[in-house]
């Protein structure tokens, strides 16, 4: 089931809190005035709400803008949280409601010299709400005469009340010493480490009524702030008096739902059917339901499900449509080339691609592993190398000693440049300097391919759908096929992919799915018309 109803504290009196001992009570006046400031002051500028009011929706009036401005201390009258966490799936409109409560900080809460900071992992992610302000500044006659947008700075100041909004991102060093009255925190999932955040954290601790504001998606690395920022809101969700001075606000399908039921959509979803459709979600559904990358995507960014970061990366029943044979392509038919030259002690993998006329991939491939190495794999590890070996069929080449021979892979490449026309090889420049200059030698063109999830992104999701959709053909290669079943997918906080072994340390190789990979994206490349350089090695 979805997570249950957030318990809150009742909205009680000034005078019934002391009478009973709370030390905090409901304001509704406070909460009004922040409510008509939405309405009064702030007007949407873009997409189908463009030129309208700024009107909250249910959830967003009642569980958050009441919330945190309506609650005030007992003994000084001022805000009760001044610590907040909000956790929604995308498309909420949490940026839109993080710029209304920024606006509202920084120009009508009553604070003089009111620093107020944007803050992210990135400039471009923390200049996101910035802009949003911006617009809402620029949108409303009252807020543009009274405040003045710097778009080179990243800051927007109001001069009567020498206050202001500026952006701030990683540099952790530069954010120490902030005398602040707001901070809002968007995507703190995407954190990086904690620096950041510890160095604002008590940047307001001179001020009355300070507040930290985080606002995020899932995220999937348990071992970050915002993993620790989420379950301490957790645990004040169900339990408010355990911190009263923090702000939680979580909505979200558990793990175990279902995910593929419109039920759960709208359960973890507040704002459905506002600024989301129905229609919308089921597409998503169905496309999921053919990818696990996909699926672990669709339930932290619309379900807010805190996910594992790995999951199975090819499903089983999609990579046995595409083992087929496939005939001969003619002798100009043009090749994209992968290269992954993992250890000289263990499998080295060469694999080429070929889009035919009906848009499929054809894959050829070739496996190199050091003889005297291949029967402890069979035994210990139970990997039938030496039985590959035999198989023609595989392309499993055993080199002499207990070290690759970087000789058999340049000859075995050699002789496939000479029999096809091979238009790039992608390798991995790790280790590979000296035989891409050998390849090179002999007129072949070979690009070192960055191993970071931004090199890797765009060519292992082109694999997933070409699985998906059936249109790979690998000839039932039986170590390409334990490659495959041995892939899991990874995705950073970015939301970028890239294929991983099961675990580190793990005996099982994925060298065949790596080679492919950037076999397909060179042919992707090519398609697209551009080179693709290295930016980490330059192979003279």
């Amino acid at each position: 089931m979805p997570l249950p109803p957030q318990i809150r504290w009742k909205r009680i009196s000034k005078q019934e809190s002391l009478a009973k001992g709370y030390g905090f009570y409901f304001d509704e006046r406070k909460a009004d005035y922040a409510v008509g400031f939405f309405d009064k002051f702030l007007t949407h500028s873009k997409g189908r709400f463009a030129g309208k009011p700024f009107t909250l929706l249910d959830w967003q009036r009642e569980h958050v803008v009441e919330e945190i401005f309506g609650w005030c201390r007992c003994d000084n009258d001022m805000r009760r949280f001044r610590v907040g966490y909000i956790e929604l799936p995308k498309k909420n409109g949490k940026s839109t409601l993080l710029s209304g409560i920024g606006t509202l900080l920084l120009v009508a809460d009553g604070e003089p010299a009111a620093e107020c900071y944007g803050c992210a992992t990135s400039r471009e992610q923390a200049s996101i709400v910035y802009r949003q302000i911006a617009e809402l500044v620029r949108a409303s006659p009252h807020l543009r005469e009274r405040l003045e947008v710097v778009d080179s700075r990243k800051t927007i100041a109001c001069v009567p009340t020498n206050s202001f909004y500026k952006v701030i991102s990683s540099d952790s060093h530069r954010a120490e010493g902030l005398n602040i009255h707001a901070l809002l925190y968007d995507e703190l999932h995407a954190a990086k480490d904690r620096k950041l955040f510890d160095a604002v954290r008590y940047g307001g601790a001179s001020r009355d009524q300070s507040l930290l504001l985080s606002i995020t998606t899932a995220g999937f690395d348990k071992a970050t702030i915002c993993y620790e920022q989420h379950e301490y809101a957790m645990r004040v969700r169900t339990d408010p008096s355990y911190d009263p001075t923090f702000f939680s606000y979580v909505c979200a399908a558990a793990p175990d739902d279902d995910w593929t039921s419109p039920e759960v959509w709208k359960a973890a979803n507040p704002s459905f059917g506002v600024t989301m459709k129905e229609k919308d979600f089921a597409a998503d559904v169905a496309e999921a339901a053919k990818s696990n990358s996909k699926l672990s995507s669709f339930l932290r960014y619309r379900l807010n499900v805190w996910t594992s970061g790995e999951d199975k990366f090819i499903n089983a029943e999609n990579w046995s449509k595409c083992t087929g044979d496939f005939p001969e392509p003619g002798p100009r038919a043009e090749w994209h080339c992968g290269l992954d030259l993992a250890q000289t002690w263990d499998c080295n993998a060469f694999v080429a691609v070929h889009k035919d006329h009906e848009e499929n991939y054809l894959v050829k491939s070739k496996f190199w592993f050091p003889e005297e190495n291949a029967h402890q794999r069979d035994v210990k590890d139970g990997v039938p190398v030496t039985r590959w070996a035999k198989d023609p069929s595989t392309g499993m080449t055993l080199t002499p000693g207990n070290t690759v021979d970087y000789e058999f892979i340049k000859r075995d490449i050699v002789q496939f440049c000479k029999d096809h026309s091979v238009r790039r090889i992608h390798v991995d420049p790790h280790n590979s300097h000296y035989l891409v200059q050998q390849l090179q030698a002999e007129g072949i063109e070979v690009v070192g391919f960055g191993q970071g999830f931004s090199s890797f992104n765009s060519s292992t999701r082109m694999l997933e759908t070409l699985t998906t959709q059936g249109r790979l053909r690998t000839r039932n290669n039986p170590v390409l096929n334990f490659h495959a079943a041995n892939a899991s997918v990874r995705m950073n906080a970015e939301g970028y992919i890239k294929v991983v072994k099961p675990k580190p340390g793990s005996s099982a190789r994925i060298d065949g799915i790596i080679a492919l990979i950037m076999a397909i994206a060179s042919a992707c490349d090519a398609e697209a018309g551009k080179a693709r350089p290295d930016p980490e090695i330059i192979l003279l």
